[in-house]
């Protein structure tokens, strides 16, 4: 059992693009707050790894250069909205390789309002080839940014496939806000109903409304990884051991279908192998954050978990197994729908709320008794991140 294990973790509340603060500053206090939950100095610290998407290069630097200055190597991380879980995947990996004792992971964005959109037009684009395969696979579909048409496609595709009510949809919106309401990390906390999120001004035909899609938002979060020897040495009794990690990309089954463009094929490849690892199934978790930057992404990814069977995501939703008192508790942190998405930060936010979570230090949304935890962080263009958490 030499697996690395979060021994501190730190976030600051994210917030609507306008209402932040700076990012080194955002960063700064959510890395101040992971050194205190491990009860380390900076100076124990051997390598860093700062994620973002929004930023001129050494972000990462400047960031942390606001607290401390040890020389130790800071490596800058773009993997689109799965960065924050890129960070630690590369955390994680340096010291489970030997070739040091204790890693920081920390992320940030500053995002502006309005749908994602391209820093660099005067150059290929990274989702060029997903462009072109969604033309063929659904030539009629209206035009729209990518990122949004690319899950509206999707949503319309499952829908069409498994002939499930589009009030899916809306009844995961309405769960995840429901959790949003407990958790003072959220921006987003006022209750809401299917009929309200239903009939919300669509931004995508057929079934996709503004509430069935997370906001830009601005924030920073930070996780310490350690060999257990590391937090032996320094008395650290709380922390929490990574029993798996995967990262997969794109496979050439990706572009035979919308639902596996957005990600499902990846999700499948990197968490069957992610329970191989840790020698566990998806029935085993307890409480689970993934990736809902749409609520049909949410959808789609209980299946390509295997938290239900193929097609069955409406019957696992109306009978609540994604909540508290079913099956698995989804997202209790609020998810990307209600929590926000700082891209940078997302990834390194599932993980804090999981580590709470595994502690039993979530406050209102505490998981009675919880166990194992699951992390899934998408990025399209793709990567995705599964880890899975334990003690």
């Amino acid at each position: 059992m030499n697996n690395p294990q979060v021994i501190g973790v730190g976030m600051v509340p994210f917030a609507k693009p306008g209402k932040h603060e700076p990012y080194e500053i955002m960063a700064g206090k959510a890395i101040r707050n992971a050194l205190a939950d491990a009860g380390i100095d900076y100076t124990d610290i051997q390598q860093a790894y700062a994620s973002y998407v929004y930023g001129d290069s050494t972000c990462g630097q400047t960031a942390l250069y606001g607290v401390g200055m040890s020389g130790i190597p800071v490596i800058n991380v773009n993997n689109n909205c799965s960065s924050g879980s890129t960070a630690l995947f590369l955390a994680r990996q340096a010291v489970q390789s030997g070739a040091i004792d204790c890693a920081l992971a920390f992320g940030f964005e500053e995002m502006r309002p309005g749908a994602l959109g391209s820093a660099w037009d005067d150059r290929t684009s990274p989702l060029s080839l997903f462009d072109k395969k969604l033309n063929e696979l659904a030539p009629d579909a209206p035009a729209a940014p990518i990122a949004l048409r690319v899950f509206g496609v999707a949503a319309n595709e499952y829908l069409n496939e498994t002939g499930a009510n589009p009030d899916i949809f809306a009844k995961v919106a309405v769960k995840t806000r429901s959790h949003a309401i407990k958790s003072p990390y959220s921006i987003f906390t006022d209750a809401l109903t299917v009929e309200q999120v239903m009939t919300a001004p669509k931004i995508y035909p057929d079934h996709l409304t503004r509430l069935e899609a997370c906001p830009p938002s601005c924030g920073a979060a930070a996780v310490l990884v350690a060999s257990p020897a590391f937090a032996k040495k320094h008395g650290i009794s709380n922390a929490v051991t990574i029993r798996a990690q995967v990262m997969a990309t794109d496979r050439p089954q990706s572009f035979t279908s919308a639902i596996d463009l957005v990600g499902a094929d990846m999700t499948r490849n990197a968490s069957r192998a992610a329970y191989e690892q840790a020698g566990l199934g998806p029935e085993d978790f307890d409480v689970i954050e993934l990736h809902d930057c749409f609520t049909p992404n949410e959808v789609i990814t209980y299946e390509a978990l295997g938290l239900c069977v193929k097609g069955g995501a409406e019957k696992f939703i109306n009978d609540g197994d994604n909540t508290y008192g079913g099956k698995y508790v989804i997202n209790p942190s609020g998810g990307l729908m209600s929590k926000g998405h700082p891209l940078g930060a997302t990834g390194l936010a599932q993980c804090t709320e999981l580590v709470w979570q595994l502690r039993g230090d979530a406050d209102a949304r505490q998981v009675a008794g919880a166990r194992h935890a699951l992390q899934h962080n998408l990025g399209l263009g793709g990567a995705v991140v599964v880890t899975i958490y334990g003690n």
